[in-house]
C-alpha cells in the first residue's frame, strides 16, 4: 500500500508578484527551491495564511536569491502582493518507508524570502 506524505515545505514566504497576465503556475527562488528539494515542473500546493485561500499548481524556477514568490495566470487572484503563503510538495511512499521517512521544511526569512544562515 502506498500512503501521500509530506515531502517538502516551505514555510511563511510572502508573495512578491502576482501577474495574471502569464500562462500559470508559481516562480519561486532557485535556492528555496534546492534548499526544500522541489524543483520546476513539480506540483504544489500554495495556501495562503492571509486570506485562507488553496490551490494547486506548478512551480517555474526563478532567479536564485532574489526572494521571488510570484503567483502567475489564474493563480495571480488568489493571492495579492505581501500575502504570507506555505508552498507544499506531497510523494506517494510505500507505508512502510513512509513511517520513517523525514520532509524537507524551511523557514525563511519572512522579510526578504532568503534562507536564514
Amino acid at each position: 500500500m502506498q500512503i501521500e506524505v509530506l515531502k517538502s515545505k516551505i514555510h511563511r514566504v510572502k508573495v512578491t508578484e502576482a501577474n495574471v497576465d502569464y500562462v500559470g503556475s508559481i516562480t519561486v527562488d532557485e535556492a528555496l527551491l534546492e534548499a526544500a528539494g522541489m524543483i520546476a515542473g513539480e506540483k504544489v500546493q500554495v495556501l495562503n495564511v492571509t486570506n485562507g485561500e488553496r490551490l494547486e499548481t506548478y512551480i517555474i524556477k526563478g532567479e536564485r536569491d532574489s526572494g521571488v514568490v510570484c503567483l502567475n495566470g489564474a493563480a495571480a487572484h488568489k493571492a495579492s502582493v505581501g500575502d504570507v503563503i506555505i508552498i507544499v510538495s506531497y510523494a506517494l511512499l510505500d507505508f512502510e518507508e513512509a513511517k520513517t521517512f523525514k520532509p524537507s521544511v524551511i523557514f525563511p526569512d519572512t522579510a526578504t524570502n532568503r534562507l536564514v544562515k
